[in-house]
């Protein structure tokens, strides 16, 4: 099954849901849907308590209000959107731009032209990446 469903991992980053089902429920989601990302169970809701997310107007089902959070290294939440309708959610170009501006934050490489960075390129590589020293 794991070979049917890599982690998405495009300019090393990764999509992963988290759902209130249990965990067969969530894999027959995941295979319904054809979602090659990792999907997580949080049947004992302990996401939904601790971050006060609950769907108050379906406590039949008692689901979580969907976010999507945009996370810089070390999971620092950089963007979060909320919403149950379409327009709450973000658009494909919305989270291209919100990662576009992380991976700007993170790589002091970004900007080939800017100030230092072809020095570093002739000389020292340690602020470029792949070269970025790992502590």
């Amino acid at each position: 099954m794991a070979a049917l469903y890599p982690k998405i991992a495009v300019a090393y980053t990764q999509v992963v849901s988290i759902t209130v089902d249990n965990i067969m429920e969530t894999n027959e989601l995941r295979q319904a849907v054809g979602a090659p990302w990792t999907f997580l169970s949080d049947s004992g809701r302990k996401i939904q308590k601790d971050l006060d997310i609950q769907e108050y107007t379906d406590p039949h089902h008692d689901p979580m209000i969907p976010h999507t959070l945009v996370l810089e290294p070390g999971l620092v939440i950089y963007k979060v959107y909320n919403g149950y309708w379409f327009w709450g959610r973000p658009s494909t170009a919305e989270l291209w731009q919100d990662l576009r501006e992380v991976t700007r934050k993170v790589r002091p490489d970004w900007d080939l032209s800017a100030p230092g960075v072809r020095e570093n390129w002739d000389g020292d590589r340690s602020k470029i990446w792949p070269y970025k020293r790992r502590g």
